[in-house]
Parts: C-alpha cells; sequence; structure tokens
C-alpha cells in the first residue's frame, strides 16, 4: 500500500468505493482521449476498469482532502523502453473541475520526490503534441525535453505524436 500526503491531497491506492468518483472524471470528455484511452460510457467501463487500478498498487487516487472525493489518478508505471529497474514511467487524468488550481503539479512533486528517496534515478513523462496543458505541466515539475515520438493507443486505434521528457534525480538535486 502506498500513502503520499500533500498539504491538499492524499495519493493512495483504489479501493472500490471509489467507483463513482472515478465514473465522473474518466466520462467527462478528452480526459481520456488526451492519454491515449477511451471516455467511459457506463459505469460498468469504469467498473472493468476500476478492477484492475484496485490490483495495481502503483495507480494512485488523488484525494481532495476537503471532500474526500477521488478526482483524478496517476500512474507509476515501469520503464517501457529498456526495462531499467531504476527507472519509472508517470501518466495522469484530473477531473476537468479541478483544473488550473496547481493540484497536478502538487501530486507529481510528491510523487517525484517519493521515487527519487525509493531507489529511482529516471522518472520519464511523455504527452500527446496537442495536449498543451501537460506539456505545460510536465515543464513545471521541471522534466527535460529529450525526444519526439509516436504513440499507438490501442483502444483508440489511433497514432499520436509525443513530446517525451526525462527527470534525472542527479539532476535535481544539482538544484
Amino acid at each position: 500500500m502506498m500513502n503520499i500526503e500533500t498539504n491538499r491531497l492524499l495519493l493512495r491506492n483504489f479501493v472500490e468505493k471509489d467507483k463513482d468518483d472515478v465514473f465522473q472524471y474518466c466520462s467527462q470528455h478528452g480526459i481520456g482521449e488526451m492519454a491515449g484511452w477511451p471516455q467511459h460510457e457506463t459505469i460498468e467501463d469504469t467498473e472493468k476498469v476500476l478492477a484492475g487500478w484496485i490490483k495495481n498498487e502503483h495507480k494512485l487516487a488523488i484525494v481532495w482532502k476537503d471532500n474526500g472525493r477521488v478526482i483524478g489518478h496517476i500512474a507509476i508505471d515501469e520503464d517501457s523502453e529498456e526495462g531499467r529497474h531504476d527507472t519509472k514511467e508517470l501518466g495522469c487524468a484530473l477531473n476537468r473541475d479541478y483544473h488550473r488550481r496547481g493540484i497536478m503539479s502538487e501530486a507529481m512533486t510528491a510523487v517525484i520526490h517519493y521515487l527519487f528517496d525509493h531507489n529511482i534515478s529516471y522518472i520519464w513523462a511523455c504527452c500527446f503534441k496537442e495536449n498543451t496543458a501537460s506539456k505545460a505541466l510536465i515543464e513545471k515539475c521541471g522534466f527535460v525535453f529529450r525526444q519526439e515520438g509516436e504513440f499507438y493507443a490501442e483502444r483508440l486505434n489511433r497514432n499520436f505524436q509525443s513530446y517525451e521528457y526525462c527527470l534525472e534525480k542527479e539532476q535535481m538535486e544539482k538544484k
């Protein structure tokens, strides 16, 4: 079990009772599509996805402390390129009603510090070129642009052009 706390947020593993909150943001148009997955059309869509998230200790619910609601998530994934044990990849989504409040940068910064404190040396974050909000978030969190790429979103049956960024523990410690 993983718990990370900030002033406004609790980042924790998902539980079954999160279903309605998860459906609320995953059913918003454009939230999933900007991360490579389809918008949830029904609560059953959410139930299927949530069952996997509950089993995944590296998929964290973002809980807004003021009301106890799950307002988004951060995924801490294994290195998909080289399989390095000192490398993770981050992905995230946030309920549109909570955008532009610094919430995701607060959550990402907390996860970055957690990972660097737990033997991770490199963290990657990518975004689709048209996702200007995620690009700004990634840069705000200190990630350095490394390369352009391409991502095939199987569930959307679509290729996306992407920007790939990396944050190195060594570089962050020098700042």
